[in-house]
């Protein structure tokens, strides 16, 4: 069994992201590459972008601080602290608006 506070590992990513030149920090709290399921912790400053990008397979987005956009195409959904967002199987790009932490989960397609 194996236990991680998601709080203090959240401002340790959000404190990396300001000291980083992209504004972004993230860590694998879950899984990796050699597992079905990955849950990553990002971190990001106010106006820091994840470009437009695929989608690996069946993912969320659970805020747990601050407020993102999550966009698709024409479509956008905002996410603040407490929002569970489901990303849409398409391209997709995430904004956070404010300085953010969020618990990206993917389920990779075998």
């Amino acid at each position: 069994m194996h236990k991680l506070s998601l709080d203090a590992e959240a401002r340790l990513q959000l404190q990396r992201a300001k000291e980083a030149s992209a504004g972004r920090s993230a860590t694998t709290v879950y899984g990796g590459h050699e597992h079905t399921l990955r849950q990553t912790l990002l971190a990001l400053t106010a106006g820091t972008v994840l470009a437009e990008h695929e989608n690996p397979g069946e993912a969320t987005v659970l805020v747990l601080g601050g407020r993102v956009r999550l966009t698709s195409g024409d479509t956008s959904w905002d996410g603040r602290t407490g929002d569970f967002l489901v990303v849409p199987p398409s391209r997709h790009a995430l904004e956070a608006l404010e300085d953010s932490t969020v618990l990206l989960t993917v389920a990779k397609e075998v």
